[in-house]
């Protein structure tokens, strides 16, 4: 049975971005996904967005790359009454932006749920989620979900990526890879350290916001004096394909609880194997051993580089094609809402 199905994107980047855009580009994957399934889905997104579904265009371009946004809250506001407007016409409503829509999701007759995209352990979330604790909610690892254990989690639905996407490049290149964003939590010195330690290129691969240029200065850039540290800046999506491809490692050397890490898969998609912090969601993405190594020192992750040869990147295509398409992420999705739609009609009896 097709479904009638409401995609409400964040509204900061087009759907998919035109560079980096974790939360933009899963929606857009899962979005296409659902169209290629025959169910009728609507997307709520900025501008600029492109989709085979249809389109909402919220804002006239993604709010990052508009200069005249002083106030990003007005564009959600518009975005959600633009949805009510259209309520009635879906199955399901599918929200990725947070939670500002939980009283309407309280008061609506359609069944709603919502993708947790972010961080669960600020502390100024609990009394927003203790007020809401019958909103159906998703989370993309099991361990995102931890420090709200009350909330209503009705499934964990890890994220997924086109299997033709990104190519299986069975020879790398002699460098390893950081990519992503330039901040503390994502701990590029680190990178640099380890790359520095062992001897081998570092390619870094990452895009720096306006609330990280102090700490890119003043941590980052006196690191980047080594002829083995090459600092690229933000790149798109072939680009990232041909950098994770000719990598021998992806480095990720992340210093808090990451909801899931969507570089980790990618860099699997190519072949490539990782060497990851124990942090967050690592431990439910990466088989240590098989697709990586999880580490909790540098010295530790130097060791597992310099033994990065003994895994074979076969297999980390393998993984990604066995755990991490966005067709299984949309059948996982799918699953979940059929389970709402069931528990809408037995509630209505």
């Amino acid at each position: 049975m097709a479904l009638r199905i409401a995609q409400v994107a964040p509204l900061v980047e087009t759907v998919p971005p035109e560079s980096y855009g974790g939360t933009e580009r899963i929606v857009s994957y899962l979005t296409e996904e659902l169209v290629r399934f025959g169910h009728d889905v609507t997307l709520f997104a900025s501008g600029g967005s492109t989709t085979k579904a249809k389109l909402v265009p919220v804002s006239e371009r993604s709010l990052r790359s508009d200069p005249d946004v002083k106030d990003p809250l007005s564009r959600s506001i518009l975005e959600i009454e633009e949805l009510l407007k259209r309520a009635e016409h879906f199955d399901l409503l599918h929200f990725h932006d947070g939670y500002l829509h939980f009283p309407l999701s309280r008061r609506l007759q359609i069944p709603t749920v919502t993708t947790m995209h972010g961080r669960m352990d600020l502390p100024d979330l609990v009394p927003v989620f203790r007020e809401f604790p019958e909103v159906p909610l998703v989370s993309i690892s099991d361990q995102q979900r931890k420090p709200l254990p009350f909330a209503n989690w009705i499934a964990t639905v890890q994220h997924g990526i086109p299997d033709d996407l990104y190519s299986f490049r069975p020879d790398p290149e002699e460098y390893v890879a950081f990519v992503g964003r330039i901040c503390p939590e994502k701990r590029p010195d680190r990178a640099i350290e380890i790359a520095k330690q062992v001897g081998i290129p570092l390619k870094i691969a990452a895009k720096v916001d306006k609330t990280d240029e102090q700490y890119f200065q003043a941590e980052i850039q006196p690191l980047l004096d080594s002829s083995l540290v090459e600092f690229v800046g933000e790149i798109n999506e072939p680009e990232k394909n041909v950098l994770l491809g000719g990598a021998r490692a992806l480095l990720f050397p992340i210093d808090w609880p990451e909801p899931f890490g969507l570089v980790m898969i990618e860099s699997l998609a190519c072949g490539t194997p990782v060497i990851a912090f124990d942090c967050g969601s690592v431990p439910e993405v990466l088989e240590d051993g098989k697709t990586g190594f999880i580490v909790k020192t540098v010295d530790k992750a130097v060791k597992a580089l310099q033994n990065i040869g003994s895994l074979s990147r076969r297999v980390c295509r393998e993984e990604f094609e066995r755990r991490y398409t966005s067709a299984r992420m949309a059948e996982n999705y799918l699953t979940t809402f059929e389970q709402l739609r069931q528990a809408a009609v037995s509630a209505a009896k």
